[in-house]
């Protein structure tokens, strides 16, 4: 799989027309069976669930954009994530075995330096308030897990869902939160595209901002 060399603070505001050109080349047919999207070839259009909410892949116009309701996107990388998601997404169920970014084939390597996951943003607005981080995760629609002093999982496709374990801190030691993938990640996306969503999972718990 090609690999689009982001970080953090390289990302661009706007995404590459030619991502857009390389998903309308793919076989709209087979993208659809693969992801259960819809299509519309009038508008050339698809329009694809992501943690139950509805987007819309314009690819006539280079844009994606929320059908109401949406995620708060953090430099586009939510959109860079579905983007790549209904290219290179295979028809496989998730395994049922978490995993760390390091286990990821090739993650050790590439998740540290400007590639770290940000957990550090959701202890920040959470710090020892383990309820408050419940109930936002309820918010977002997580599956409560018996992980760590509290766990979430978030189904952000079928086919791709992501835990959020939080460890509450004590006089030594800061809280901390982690993330969780399915094993099977890695024959979805690359490290760059993960990378990308892990930022949108961390941003999105760590915004005081309601979804826009």
């Amino acid at each position: 799989m090609k690999q689009v060399k982001i970080t953090v603070e390289e990302m661009n505001d706007s995404i590459d027309k030619t991502i857009f050109s390389d998903l309308e080349s793919c076989d709209p047919e087979e993208v659809v069976s693969r992801t259960g999207c819809r299509f519309d070839k009038i508008a050339n259009q698809y329009f694809v669930n992501i943690w139950g909410h509805e987007y819309c892949v314009d690819l006539n116009r280079y844009e994606v954009q929320p059908k109401g309701t949406g995620i708060k996107t953090y430099q586009d990388f939510l959109y860079l994530f579905i983007l790549y998601y209904l290219m290179q997404s295979k028809a496989i169920k998730p395994s049922g075995e978490w995993v760390s970014e390091k286990d990821i084939p090739s993650g050790a390597a590439f998740f540290r330096g400007p590639h770290t996951i940000p957990g550090n943003l959701i202890t920040s607005r959470f710090g020892n308030d383990i309820d408050a981080f419940k109930k936002e995760s309820k918010k977002l629609n997580g599956i409560s897990l018996d992980m760590a002093d509290a766990a979430f999982s978030f189904e952000i496709t079928p086919a791709i869902p992501v835990a959020v374990l939080y460890f509450m801190g004590d006089e030594d030691f800061p809280s901390e939160a982690k993330l969780l993938f399915d094993k099977t990640i890695g024959l979805h996306l690359t490290l760059d595209i993960i990378f990308a969503l892990a930022v949108e999972i961390c941003n999105t718990l760590g915004t005081t901002k309601d979804h826009q």
